[in-house]
């Protein structure tokens, strides 16, 4: 089972793009982020021509989530269980073949002294919450998405510079950390401890990619079930040097068992 996510930062302005990794990667499964589009918008139809189920939620211009599958999803939710639409457009949780894929997009946080940030801080509070409510750590679960946290020191250039950055300050590391905890292994950490990668690079540095000034924010964790049987996890650097780029790239892992 070949899992990828990655932050479009519009499906409709990156749909090329989408189509032409899944023709040449064939995931079995593709999470969207940042759809940045109404569901009566969606492409469906171009994506299932090219062999995929969409399911999705989004709004004009903000948000969205979508799960793209080679076989249609036996189950499909949205939200954390509030009435927010903050929740049904950035977390979604599909079942394909009896294993659970989350999807998020985690809240950015502007700015430490924002009540954005501490929305974030609750967001993963809710979210570990939901884990353990809903879940147990010895099932097959994959949780994928942008996470706005780069974990470590190693996953963002020039670290000590971003000690208060919303997605690297420490508080928001311990949040993601005790979500982690709950029960999930970082599949490309697992697979690669020591790799300076990184899947976001900033539009308003110019040569952020070739400089190699970037973050890790996009993640792929899977339970211990599914995480020992990970046998590869890689940042495809190719979307992100291509025309018309979104500002994330892509991340996969491969499941074997």
């Amino acid at each position: 089972m070949k899992v990828a996510t990655f932050n479009v930062n519009s499906i409709r302005r990156r749909l090329d793009t989408v189509v032409h990794w899944l023709t040449r990667h064939q995931p079995d499964i593709l999470c969207l982020q940042e759809t940045k589009v109404q569901d009566k918008d969606f492409p469906v139809e171009t994506l299932a021509a090219a062999g995929y189920h969409a399911r999705f939620r989004g709004m004009k211009g903000y948000n969205g989530v979508a799960v793209l599958s080679r076989t249609p999803p036996e189950q499909v939710t949205f939200g954390l269980g509030s009435s927010s639409n903050a929740d049904t457009d950035r977390f979604m949780r599909v079942v394909i073949h009896g294993i659970t894929i989350i999807n998020t997009y985690v809240p950015q946080g502007s700015s430490i002294r924002s009540p954005r940030y501490q929305y974030k801080l609750d967001w993963f509070a809710r979210l570990r919450e939901y884990f353990a409510t809903h879940y147990s750590p010895h099932e097959c679960i994959v949780w994928c998405g942008d996470m706005n946290v780069a974990p470590t020191p190693l996953d963002v250039y020039s670290p000590h510079t971003h000690l208060n950055h919303v997605c690297f300050h420490e508080a928001v590391r311990e949040a993601y950390r005790r979500t982690v905890q709950w029960g999930f292994e970082d599949v490309f950490r697992r697979l690669h401890p020591n790799r300076q990668e990184y899947t976001f690079w900033d539009y308003r540095q110019p040569c952020a990619v070739r400089a190699h000034r970037g973050w890790r924010l996009d993640h792929i964790l899977a339970t211990r079930p599914l995480a020992i049987h990970c046998t590869a996890s890689e940042v495809d650097l190719a979307p992100r040097l291509g025309s018309l780029p979104s500002d994330h790239t892509i991340v996969w892992a491969m499941f074997s068992w």
